[in-house]
């Protein structure tokens, strides 16, 4: 991906930022699909999200695996730094540079556990610290980002059944 001028560089948080940022969108789901499947999905077929996850148009690894860059439907991007990377159980990854306005740090923490269904829980949290109007936004738009949560998770475990 070529550098983008527009990028702003974000304040670097860890992953206790999934617990203590100003705004926490949480998400959850349940996919008749294996942990391990699922992680594999997540953290190491990234050219893959584009087919299940649709804000994504393109996903790639940089710094050997240690980040990413990420393009996203309307001309949006991030790149990012892996944070965790714990195989069947934590994918997380913060935000770096992005030209999302307002936005002044970003972590997404996904959590995976086996479900009683013998399947997985995901748990998917968008952490954020932004501009009071960014954090209206994003709370008024908690719904639609649940939808598209949603939807990914269904497409995701139609790509994953045998």
């Amino acid at each position: 991906m070529a550098r983008h001028l527009s990028a702003r560089q974000l304040h670097p948080v860890g992953l206790d930022f999934a617990d203590t940022a100003p705004l926490r969108l949480v998400f959850a789901a349940d996919l008749g699909v294996p942990v391990e499947r699922v992680y594999a999905a997540l953290a190491e077929e990234l050219e893959t999200w584009p087919c299940w996850f649709t804000a994504v148009t393109e996903l790639r690894p940089t710094g050997g695996g240690q980040g990413r860059d990420v393009r996203l439907k309307g001309g949006g991007f991030f790149q990012e730094t892996v944070l965790a990377a714990h195989p069947a159980e934590r994918y997380a990854y913060r935000i770096d540079r992005t030209n999302a306005p307002g936005v002044r740090a970003m972590l997404e923490d996904w959590n995976l556990a086996h479900s009683t269904a013998g399947g997985t829980r995901v748990g998917w949290t968008m952490a954020v610290d932004g501009t009071p109007a960014l954090r209206a936004v994003l709370r008024l738009g908690k719904p639609g980002i649940g939808a598209s949560f949603r939807d990914a998770m269904r497409k995701l475990e139609r790509r994953l059944r045998p």
